[in-house]
């Protein structure tokens, strides 16, 4: 069978769905891999690293002839509409974003396969893409924050005087938060974090930081991510976490629900309420954002209510493909070994019996599986 690996379009997006070493492991599956001129290079990984590990590189793409596409970022509509019908795609497809797309691969009858949608089982570590990219991002996140800050990040003692350390708040301590807090602290940071989830404490103090403890519990949901607030719930929360914020000099927000919306956690009075000169850095801003007001792949400037200045918002996007060739390393892994769960003795067959593979599914046979994201299709 023919897996196919495109350059990807997108633009700004550096990373790629295969490595020469996961090349090497597909081929060893008994699949032909075929991969586009010059898919890796932003990477570091050229045409000839490929061709050596086993690929066929190839100018043109036959789209229409394929068993298997591989890709990083969600497809486009009009790529999607030209996939054969029964076709397997593997990659991030942002689904509650993306709504077109998915619309076009169920009507092209593709069986599509969203990596964020993996449930949180112990055997899925290895095809867990949102957490090895999401490891990426909180890393990204704080020095793109540390760039910007007009202060030191570390305390400093001088004979001209101390200068204090600054204050890092976290909110969301899943994958991104706890890297996001170990490299705040490796910089030098004073950092508290907060999560909905009151099992992540613990996780937090491991991490060297102080937990932020608000009067407001969730349990977890389903596949150990955290449940969505109700609209009075999660205003509460915005209203215990205020004062936290307004005391922070750098905010990071991580959080994210896989196949919906970011939930606002921050609102724009808040933000303004911060001191003149802080950073509010939103890893979720490609989904709607955890800021209100929050431009991904933007800085917006907010005129602060506790004195003359501004406060910057910066709107992450794409924050993996910033760190292209390990980003990539870990990402085509995933994807590798996601596929390798499919495949015996070179036919790729999922087995919709197995909940990894049912729970990841997005559409198959016609039809968008997703309950959510097919309630947001209405379908």
């Amino acid at each position: 069978m023919r897996v196919v690996i495109a350059r990807e379009r997108r633009a700004g997006e550096r990373r790629v769905a295969a490595t020469p070493e996961t090349v090497a492991q597909l081929v060893a599956l008994g699949l032909e891999v075929l991969i586009e001129t010059g898919a890796g290079v932003a990477a570091a990984h050229g045409d000839s690293a490929y061709a050596d590990a086993g690929a066929t590189v190839v100018s043109q793409l036959a789209i229409g002839d394929l068993d298997v596409f591989l890709h990083v970022r969600p497809l486009a509509p009009g790529l999607a509409s030209r996939l054969p019908r029964g076709a397997i795609t593997i990659g991030l497809a942002s689904p509650s974003t993306e709504l077109p797309t998915v619309a076009a691969l169920a009507t092209a009858g593709v069986t599509s396969f969203a990596l964020e949608l993996v449930p949180r089982l112990s055997r899925a570590q290895s095809v867990d893409a949102l957490s090895s990219q999401s490891l990426v991002a909180g890393y990204r996140a704080v020095l793109e924050a540390f760039i910007r800050f007009p202060r030191f990040f570390p305390l400093f003692m001088t004979a001209a005087g101390t200068i204090p350390p600054a204050r890092v708040l976290v909110l969301g301590a899943g994958v991104a938060g706890l890297q996001a807090i170990g490299t705040a602290k490796r910089l030098g940071a004073r950092v508290s974090a907060y999560d909905v989830r009151p099992a992540s404490a613990e996780e937090v103090a491991s991490m060297g930081a102080t937990f932020v403890k608000l009067d407001l519990e969730a349990i977890e949901g389903a596949g150990g991510y955290a449940r969505e607030l109700s609209q009075d719930r999660a205003a509460r929360q915005r209203e215990l976490l205020a004062p936290h914020v307004a005391a922070a000099d750098v905010l990071i927000t991580t959080a994210a629900i896989p196949g919906r919306p970011a939930p606002i956690l921050v609102t724009a009075e808040m933000v303004s309420g911060m001191r003149p000169g802080s950073m509010v850095v939103d890893l979720a801003a490609e989904s709607g954002g955890n800021v209100e007001g929050v431009v991904a792949g933007s800085d917006v400037l907010v005129p602060s209510t506790a004195g003359e200045g501004v406060v910057t918002l910066v709107g992450m996007k794409d924050a993996a493909s910033a760190l292209p060739t390990d980003a990539s390393r870990l990402y085509a892994k995933n994807v590798a070994n996601f596929l390798a769960l499919m495949t015996t003795a070179g036919e790729v067959r999922p087995d919709f019996d197995d909940e990894m593979i049912a729970g990841a599914c997005l559409t198959h046979d016609g039809r968008v599986r997703h309950a959510p994201t097919a309630e947001l299709l209405g379908t």
